[in-house]
């Protein structure tokens, strides 16, 4: 069969670029090698939050932002350093991240609300930063977060394609995995692959690789758009950078299996370059899903800022190990330390008044108030007595939720969970104390005090995510809660190197002529848009610019 267009990958990077090549009456062929119920990719599954810029839902918070702020932000974030020799890794990488900010900045929001995609009035503060004013970190909430969550992105993407099935212009190859690109004259002008056993599965539960036959498509262009390596821990564990130290022994998983990198490999055998593959984005707040979808299927846990954080041996992290501060700059802090290198997981210790408006947890099947657009459930849930309804199922039914009324008894569980006598109750006690002593004025010399009362002077924060300060040890808030944190496996930040039209390159800087990369295949644009960190809410969002720029691309060249 032969088409203008082979799009690699059902996500939404995948779905954004046959849209745009569809639209302009260009024929698809979208190949995937999961089943049907799994179009749309990740971006189902998750929360959903995307990194905009100045925009009226944050003044109408009283946030002040603006692009020279984001884009100060985000390079001090990424850390670009990879800048030296002919043919530089992060020459690209840095290009993009000026460009996606301009598009946050600028276009993004129009671009979103006309292809229908409409936003609560909430804007989250995540990735709250090193305490720098000039490394890691967003200086301002920039989480916007969607009606529909994940799926609210996602699915006006799915219909588009549905409707391009219809008309023609597009059609679906589900259980097709590409096994190999082909080339000739030094193009890229179709794939080949084998044809997978029909697998009525649920959506992201694990499939059969059972081979039935082989197949090949050929066309003007391909576009890889076939996700990271998030899936598989082996290939985490060999791309593992060693400034976070040593990599866990067990990690749990954030994405489905079928996240599991081939068509980097395949695109390299083919002149495709690949770079930046030590940069990757894991969570420490990862807990293990009581209702699994997917093998070690894990939920992350989207804190506040108020819970305390212990590393396995019962010590309280120090800055930026705060909840909500510094995703890798924790992962370094529980990593790197050789006293707890044998270990894989870390603390929280909370009380109930902290987990009913600090706790929320990511996922598009987390967060049903959003998800379904339940204005009065949304209200109730997050205005309401009580922790969030997904949140208490959690503490109830998890395995990493241990509740108490005293503290000995709390320490008791915790060892107890972990079958090691590591906690020492007065150990513990002393440090809670510590803190709690912090919080009987408004003045602190504690970071993380500092940090809730900063938190609290953001409406939106004061409203729904931070709870006033209090002493965590105080009996009217209790009971006490720990909670047992893994690393959860997520997002690719290296990958495939492309231009600012999303066109691959090779080894020397040069084009690879009928192929084209985007979403988290390519490092969300240029093999490493983020540099070393992410500002949250840049995943979708690189998925989107990414397809954005490699549809526009395709449409102006075809």
């Amino acid at each position: 069969m032969e088409t203008d267009v082979i799009v690699i990958g059902g996500g939404l990077s995948g779905l954004v670029a046959c849209h745009e090549a569809t639209d302009a009456g260009h024929r698809v062929a979208l190949v995937e090698q999961e089943s049907e119920a799994n179009l749309g990719g990740q971006a189902h599954w998750s929360f959903g939050g995307l990194f905009l810029v100045d925009t009226p839902m944050q003044r109408r918070f009283g946030v002040r932002d603006s692009f020279e702020l984001a884009w100060q932000d985000w390079q001090g974030s990424a850390g670009w350093d990879r800048l030296q020799g002919d043919h530089p890794e992060d020459h690209w990488a840095q290009q993009w991240g000026r460009a996606y900010v301009e598009f946050a900045a600028g276009e993004k929001l129009s671009w979103l609300r006309s292809h229908e995609i409409r936003f609560t009035p909430l804007v989250g503060w995540a990735e709250r930063g090193d305490g720098t004013a000039t490394g890691h970190g967003n200086s301002v909430p920039r989480f916007h977060i969607p009606w529909g969550t994940g799926t609210g992105v996602s699915d006006p993407f799915v219909r588009r394609a549905r409707q391009a099935e219809e008309q023609g212009l597009m059609r679906l190859f589900f259980r097709h995995r590409v096994d190999d690109l082909l080339v000739d004259g030094g193009a890229v002008v179709g794939v080949r692959g084998s044809v997978l056993a029909p697998d009525e599965a649920p959506r992201g539960v694990a499939t059969s690789r059972e081979v039935v036959g082989e197949f090949e498509l050929r066309g003007r262009a391909v576009v890889i758009a076939s996700g990271g390596i998030g899936g598989d821990h082996e290939k985490v564990r060999r791309w593992w950078p060693s400034r976070l130290g040593t990599p866990p022994r067990q990690m749990i998983s954030g994405v489905p299996a079928s996240v599991d990198g081939r068509m980097l490999e395949i695109a390299e055998a083919r002149g495709a370059r690949l770079v930046n593959r030590d940069r990757m984005w894991h969570y420490t707040e990862g807990i293990r899903n009581w209702n699994p979808v997917w093998p070690q299927h894990a939920i992350r846990i989207l804190p506040g800022p108020s819970s305390m954080w212990f590393d396995a041996l019962g010590r309280r992290l120090p800055a930026p190990g705060l909840p909500g501060f510094d995703t890798l700059g924790t992962m370094e802090l529980l990593r790197t330390d050789p006293q707890i290198a044998e270990f894989d997981h870390s603390w929280f210790i909370l009380n109930q008044r902290i987990i009913e408006k600090e706790f929320a947890l990511s996922g598009s099947e987390q967060n049903p108030d959003l998800t379904d657009r339940d204005i009065r459930l949304l209200l109730r849930s997050r205005l309401g007595s009580g922790a969030a309804p997904p949140v208490e199922a959690f503490k109830e039914h998890g395995e990493d939720f241990l509740v108490a009324e005293g503290l000995e008894e709390l320490v008791a569980q915790m060892n107890a969970l972990q079958g090691r006598d590591l906690l020492d109750a007065g150990q513990i006690r002393a440090q809670i104390e510590a803190r709690d002593a912090q919080v009987t004025n408004p003045y602190s010399k504690d970071h993380q005090v500092m940090g809730i009362h900063n938190s609290r002077r953001y409406r939106g924060d004061r409203l729904l995510r931070t709870v006033a300060p209090h002493r965590i040890l105080d009996p009217q808030a209790g009971p006490l809660i720990a909670v047992r944190l893994s690393v959860v496996t997520r997002k690719t930040l290296g990958g495939i190197q492309t231009d600012l039209e999303s066109r691959v390159l090779d080894g020397d800087g040069t084009v690879v002529e009928g192929l084209w990369a985007v979403g988290e295949a390519a490092g969300f644009g240029g093999g490493g848009v983020h540099g070393y960190n992410a500002l949250e809410g840049t995943f979708l969002g690189g998925c989107l610019f990414s397809g954005l720029m490699a549809g526009r691309s395709l449409v102006s060249r075809l």
